[in-house]
């Protein structure tokens, strides 16, 4: 089903080896330097990263063990993610976010042999992790502490990179579907190599012998936004980062005059644009600026642009495929269109289709499926769902709405699964249905996003009590935040009557969509 993977150009197709070939002779140069003021070597992170596979080396895995991480964001989390694929292991990180049930969803379903976690969260995510059968749970803290690094302090400072072929495992991304259970996106070493080269050309990548690039690092590592597109950009090129442990606007803003690039949510460019000191000169050092994991609104794109000179290069991906189209960056090859993700980028090929599967004309709506080398291998453990979600050559249903102009420009309309991006993460009212509906006294309800110009979309949720039931929006709400991320608890609750239905009796969200999202506006 999947785009034959070109041979890899490496002896290794380990990923690692070829991010290691990224590294700028000077290995004494910064390669990160924190909001904390630490500064860590290209030697450090080869050292930290060596010691670290070789502490899993030690551990005698079995061949493609699953690493399982939630941890806070740190240089050394880095190290290990990249120790993973050194090791020839698979990296499954996890939002640190996610809560009990959360978790014990993802350990169960990925079996993984080795789960690091946050000093503060050993308890419960040992004992979750113990009882599931994983064999090694490590602390690591974003303060340079925990078992993690006291086991591989002893460890020798160089290290053999696995071989790897480019089908094999590197990484698994959870992503929920509309079931409500989580699905894992299987990424092989080829998958992320290949859309780490396509993007370190369409995005301009210069290594320090061409003047070299610096990128703001203000995203999570357990998305793929922050972990692949920003990470194997940087490295690949020999690109210093400026790590920044959370995004606030104010430091953000304050670094721009040290660096080249910044990737961010529309969230992050919205909070930018309300600081005053945002200008043209503000960000004078700056060659791109980067959106993606939420549609932009087109009244943040042009106030950027007014403000500071720059237009936003909106892009196009997902976690079974990491990135799939782009504005461009090079004038010779367009403009940037507010609105629009861009064409599809070189390797991919993009089509529009109706119901049936057939392609639409040109201009119209339509869903949207893709094929090429940064497609997944597949989901974890779910054969059916995987054939499923392919069509009989090989394209991949993406499950977005949207259409292409004659210039090749794709511009996504909406979700067929009612998915709700929410502050660039992934929101499946599904999910978050079933946790109210098993609430006492709901009969049913309904999860829809309505737009936000904060967060892109929030969820609200609408809800019906059973006869002789009095529900609380409030309280509905506040089980929610103690059960699920809080990124997934909808921003509002309204308790209602009914809900409005269609003449087969499903519940009829666009009309719940335009009811609250009119309230929202007045």
């Amino acid at each position: 089903m999947r785009t034959p993977l070109p041979t890899a150009a490496l002896p290794n197709a380990n990923l690692y080896a070829a991010l290691r070939a990224g590294f700028p002779p000077d290995l004494q140069a910064v390669a990160v330097e924190t909001d904390s003021g630490l500064r860590y070597s290209w030697q450090d992170l080869d050292e930290a990263s060596a010691m670290l596979a070789n502490l899993l080396d030690s551990l005698h895995l079995p061949a493609g063990a699953r690493i399982a991480v939630q941890v806070e964001k740190s240089v050394e989390a880095l190290a290990l993610y990249l120790a993973t694929l050194r090791a020839g292991l698979v990296y499954l990180p996890l939002n640190t976010a996610y809560q009990s049930a959360e978790m014990g969803y993802f350990i169960a379903d990925a079996q993984p042999a080795v789960v690091v976690c946050s000093g503060r969260n050993f308890g419960w995510v040992g004992k979750l992790a113990f009882n599931a059968g994983t064999a090694w749970v490590f602390t690591l803290n974003d303060d340079r502490t925990g078992s993690l690094l006291e086991r591989a302090s002893g460890m020798a400072r160089q290290h053999t990179v696995a071989a790897s072929a480019p089908d094999d495992l590197a990484a698994i991304i959870y992503t929920s579907g509309t079931t409500g259970r989580s699905k894992g996106a299987m990424l092989s070493h080829g998958n992320l190599l290949s859309n780490a080269q396509v993007l370190q050309k369409a995005w301009g990548w210069r290594a320090p012998a061409e003047g070299g690039d610096v990128l703001i690092h203000a995203l999570p590592i357990f998305h793929v936004h922050g972990l692949f597109v920003a990470i194997h950009g940087a490295l690949l090129s020999g690109s210093k980062m400026v790590w920044l442990s959370r995004f606030e606007p104010k430091t953000a803003l304050r670094h721009f005059a040290q660096a080249t690039v910044f990737m961010g949510v529309p969230t992050l460019y919205v909070r930018l644009l309300g600081e005053p000191g945002l200008t043209a000169n503000a960000v004078r050092s700056m060659r791109l600026f980067i959106s993606g994991s939420a549609p932009m609104l087109l009244e943040t794109f042009t106030d950027w642009q007014a403000r500071t000179g720059h237009a936003i290069l909106e892009r196009y991906g997902m976690s079974e495929t990491v990135m799939l189209t782009s504005n461009p960056y090079f004038a010779e090859q367009g403009e940037r269109r507010g609105g629009t993700v861009g064409p599809a980028l070189p390797g991919v090929q993009l089509r529009v289709v109706d119901d049936a599967g057939q392609p639409v004309a040109g201009g119209a709506v339509g869903g949207i499926q893709v094929k090429g080398p940064g497609v997944f291998q597949g989901y974890w453990n779910m054969p059916e769902k995987t054939a499923e979600e392919f069509t009989a050559d090989g394209f991949f249903k993406t499950g977005d709405v949207g259409r292409v102009d004659a210039q090749g420009y794709v511009t996504i309309v909406g979700r067929s699964k009612d998915l709700i991006i929410s502050g660039g993460y992934n929101v499946y009212p599904a999910e978050i249905e079933g946790y109210i509906n098993a609430l006492p006294g709901v009969a049913e309800s309904a999860v829809v996003g309505v737009p936000d110009a904060d967060f892109g979309e929030v969820g609200v949720a609408v809800v019906i009590a059973k006869p002789g039931a009095s529900l609380d929006a409030a309280a509905i709400l506040a089980s929610l935040k103690a059960t699920l991320a809080g990124f997934k608890v909808p921003k509002r609750c309204h308790v209602v009557a009914e809900l409005p239905r269609n003449a087969m009796g499903k519940v009829q969200k666009n009309l719940l969509r335009a009811q609250y999202a009119q309230a929202t506006q007045l």
